[in-house]
């Protein structure tokens, strides 16, 4: 009997692909973890931003088996940085030469004259591949206000490939020939939300094997038995995509808490009476401290809705304090001043609180991650997952890691 820790995209993954008996143990009411949908008033919100990017087609095929064709929209992802009152399209340091020309002029200066240092973290990491001007313009604000953390505490490689590296002959080449291609220049989207993708996986789990609002309590690694509200199960391999220090804490292991830090990020999901004024981009970065908010999405340019529809998402240190509606009053004045709303009426609204949101990937946690997983194995536990793993991912490498698990548990 297999047992998997949460009902996310990554559980149920490994559930559809699983050819041995198992049950899913979902702490909460619905499945989904963050992959939900909210629909309100007319609108469709997620909990934030889910956009899929498959990169691999027979994972493509099996998330999207239950799914017809007609309801998934096809979108080419168009992005802009508002910067000191102007659009600069991402990724910034392709195109310093969209800034004005005393900026640009430093910029330049600074990539070809004062990179190539060493470095051993994440800030040291882009003042050393770019220099002071393109790393302090947008660079290091920009993931201050994502990370909600001292940049200095990350390791170099925390995002992984996700960050959109670039190298001198790149950028300068942008200047005439227009490239800023990303892993994500196109992404697909079901009509009725990301929940979608999530009803098609559930539909290839056996019927009756999730049990909701059912949280494990306790763990015995020793005995093989997971503890919830409703009784014991005994288990030949544990699958947890819970948090890793989460799942430590359950299995009663001793382990150095100072080692793992997060955030939490705030989604406002706003509705309002009238089109976007400016209709090209799928979301804008704010990398300045007059927008509380580092990101803002636009779920109009996905559904050509005459709405404007946005998601709104402001990051924090995880045990920071969060006033929602002084937030949302904030939030409300800034997207004013950035020219996204003017006259615009409020007629619809709600948030959600991701906690944790984006690990914090240091030198630290990348060692005992390893450690900690070795350790788990031993007793048939297995951590997978964007949290589980502890680390930066997209929706289909957690799938990608449980397909693989599932093929190496069950061969």
């Amino acid at each position: 009997m297999d047992i998997i820790l949460g009902a996310g995209a990554t559980g149920l993954c490994y559930a559809a692909m699983c050819s041995q008996e198992y049950i899913i143990l979902e702490a909460e009411s619905t499945i989904g973890g963050y992959c939900k949908t909210i629909k309100q008033d007319g609108f469709v919100w997620d909990y934030s931003g889910h956009f899929f990017h498959f990169r691999d087609q027979a994972m493509k095929e099996m998330v999207m088996k239950h799914m017809s064709d007609a309801d998934i929209l096809t979108c080419h992802k168009k992005t802009q940085i508002l910067y000191r009152g102007r659009y600069i399209d991402f990724p910034f340091q392709k195109n310093i030469h969209q800034l004005e020309q005393h900026e640009f002029i430093d910029c330049l200066y600074d990539l070809f004259c004062s990179t190539g240092t060493a470095y051993d973290n994440f800030k040291g990491m882009l003042y050393s591949k770019f220099g002071p001007s393109i790393a302090e313009k947008f660079l290091i604000p920009y993931n201050e206000k994502l990370y909600a953390c001292d940049l200095n505490s990350l390791d170099p490689n925390a995002m992984g490939r996700f960050f959109p590296y670039a190298n001198k002959e790149e950028i300068i080449r942008n200047f005439r020939e227009n490239d800023n291609h990303s892993y994500n220049d196109t992404f697909i989207y079901p009509r009725g939300g990301a929940i979608e993708y999530i009803n098609s996986l559930a539909r290839s789990v056996r019927s009756g094997s999730i049990h909701l609002s059912e949280a494990a309590i306790k763990i015995d690694p020793e005995t093989h038995t997971v503890t919830t509200a409703r009784g014991s199960y005994p288990y030949d391999h544990l699958i947890s995509t819970i948090p890793l220090p989460r799942l430590l804490t359950l299995c009663n292991l001793t382990y150095d808490p100072g080692v793992y830090s997060w955030n939490k990020v705030l989604v406002f999901n706003l509705g309002f009476d009238r089109p976007s004024p400016k209709p090209s981009n799928n979301w804008v970065y704010f990398p300045g401290k007059e927008s509380v908010f580092y990101r803002v999405g636009f779920y109009d340019r996905i559904f050509d809705d005459p709405r404007m529809s946005l998601y709104v998402e402001i990051g924090y240190p995880a045990n920071a304090a969060v006033d929602i509606a002084a937030t949302q009053a904030r939030v409300l004045q800034d997207l004013e001043a950035a020219g996204i709303i003017s006259g615009h009426k409020l007629i619809s609204a709600c948030h959600v609180l991701m906690d944790p949101a984006y690990v914090h990937i240091s030198t630290k946690s990348l060692n005992d991650v390893s450690k900690q997983k070795e350790r788990l194995a031993q007793h048939g536990i297995y951590s997978i997952g964007r949290y589980g793993s502890w680390t930066y991912c997209s929706i289909e490498d957690g799938m990608l890691e449980a397909r693989e698990l599932t093929q190496k548990l069950h061969p």
